[in-house]
């Protein structure tokens, strides 16, 4: 019932800036346009060709200016929304910006849902759901990976892959519904065969796609590090060499860090979520065990740890008991303040953290200087690996980039699993095609072309307005 109103939002983001918009998209945009929207050169709107900016100013209901404006009109379907848009490119300011979408509203427009433009887009067929998800994914994205991954998203290359899949899927549908319809022809071999071997190709590439979830979803939200070891080992002087700023307090006093720090950083592509921790030791301060219980916590929910130790000197009882930790968790471990000299050796850690059962790849044990960034490269190439894990090429253009994804791809191998078996069975065609059709159903439930409605409005609802 919404999808023919006219929706007006603020695009811009919030705070002061030298230009902000308003977005307004639905039939008779322009007309609403035209009643606030002045153009210097006299001429109405609707003179104008689409695509063209037109500079005058924005009135109020007494014909007293707003604010000076570019309007950008966009005729429909060529636009984000496949409607007729008008942006109205004012000065940033807020008080500017609600006064133009107070007047929009005044006129006739209703506040734009979260989301609601990029819904529209996606109704009107401009995008495929699995494009519409990686617009935010553009929007949010902290390192050249993770955009060029969600600009690959927005381009269609996943969406291609996933169309190609219920091509072929469609092409076996087709053969074997065939060999049941005209039996005389003798084709339900052939039909069967070739539907195993399309199965089996099939299921590698989704297979493949499922490899890369956890590293899509990394460079989607970050990978969750945290940065720990005992006091004076340098955990904050390697946060901020991380961040490239003075975020953490750095003393010669154990225990200043009482409380779990959090930032994000790009460390060689690789978005990290960082957070400092307290030192690990036994204390009896109150403040300070607070936050050592708050490291351990957070130690609990990383995927990813960092454990610092002073490589200046010989480890002690409250380094061997954070090595201790380390027990089944992607690990990393620093020895820090190489640059005056240390007494500890990847090897001798290696063997160390053997003796307590913890197999670690010797080059995850790597010395470095907070002080001076030597071993920074090592440390950013190690991220990498950890993260890409071999199973995906760092340059790939194409990952699975959430669950809903993850879920939808891991039914539809499933449905395939059980066309395999019931060709394996030798059982008839319409059980194989049943499957077949399950899951290219579910493939479709990615692309959005065989999705509920509800869920599309779930989607969308996590979007931000204006967009």
């Amino acid at each position: 019932m919404y999808q023919n109103d006219i929706i007006s939002a603020i695009a811009t983001a919030p705070g002061e800036g030298g230009i902000g918009i308003v977005r307004i998209s639905g039939a008779g945009c322009a007309e609403l346009a035209e009643a606030m929207f002045r153009a210097a050169s006299g001429r109405k709107l609707k003179d104008y060709r689409s695509h063209q900016a037109v500079y005058g100013r924005v009135l109020d209901e007494n014909d007293k200016v707003i604010d000076e404006a570019i309007c950008l009109i966009m005729r429909a379907p060529h636009s984000y929304t496949c409607e007729d848009v008008i942006e109205l490119q004012c000065h940033g300011g807020a008080m500017a910006l609600r006064e133009v979408l107070r007047r929009s509203y005044q006129l006739g427009a209703r506040p734009a849902e979260p989301g609601e433009f990029t819904k529209r887009a996606f109704l009107n067929g401009r995008l495929d759901l699995s494009q519409a998800q990686a617009v935010m994914d553009v929007i949010k994205a902290r390192t050249r990976d993770s955009l060029r991954v969600a600009a690959g998203h927005l381009n269609g290359d996943f969406s291609n892959r996933i169309q190609d899949m219920r091509h072929i899927i469609l092409g076996m549908i087709a053969h074997l519904e065939a060999s049941i319809d005209f039996p005389e022809d003798d084709i339900e071999d052939v039909a069967i065969e070739g539907a195993r071997l399309s199965i089996e190709k099939l299921m590698q590439k989704i297979d493949k796609l499922l490899s890369s979830a956890d590293t899509g979803r990394i460079l989607r939200e970050g990978l969750k590090t945290a940065i720990i070891g005992r006091p004076n080992a340098g955990k904050s002087s390697i946060m901020n060499m991380l961040l490239k700023e003075q975020r953490a307090i750095v003393t010669d006093i154990p225990g200043t860090t009482r409380d779990s720090i959090e930032e994000y950083a790009n460390i060689g592509g690789i978005p990290l979520v960082l957070t400092d921790t307290a030192g690990i030791r036994e204390t009896e301060d109150t403040v300070e065990k607070i936050g050592v219980d708050r490291a351990r916590k957070c130690l609990e929910s990383a995927a990813l740890i960092l454990a610092v130790l002073d490589g200046s000197r010989e480890l002690s009882e409250d380094d061997k008991e954070v090595l201790n930790l380390l027990k089944d968790r992607k690990v990393i471990v620093l020895i820090n303040k190489n640059d005056i000299g240390t007494v500890l050796t990847a090897e001798g850690i290696a063997d160390e953290l053997s003796g307590l059962g913890i197999d670690i790849n010797i080059r995850d044990i790597i010395s470095i200087s907070a002080e001076t960034g030597d071993g920074l490269e090592l440390l950013e190439s190690s991220i990498r690996d950890i993260v890409f894990a071999g199973n995906v090429r760092a340059d790939e253009e194409v990952f699975v980039s959430n669950e809903g994804q993850v879920r939808l791809l891991g039914q539809s191998l499933e449905y395939l699993g059980n066309a395999m078996k019931s060709i394996d069975a030798g059982m008839s065609e319409d059980f194989i095609v049943i499957d077949l059709r399950s899951a290219w159903e579910a493939l479709g439930r990615i692309t959005g072309e065989t999705v509920e409605e509800d869920i599309i409005d779930r989607i969308f609802s996590e979007f931000c307005i204006g967009k």
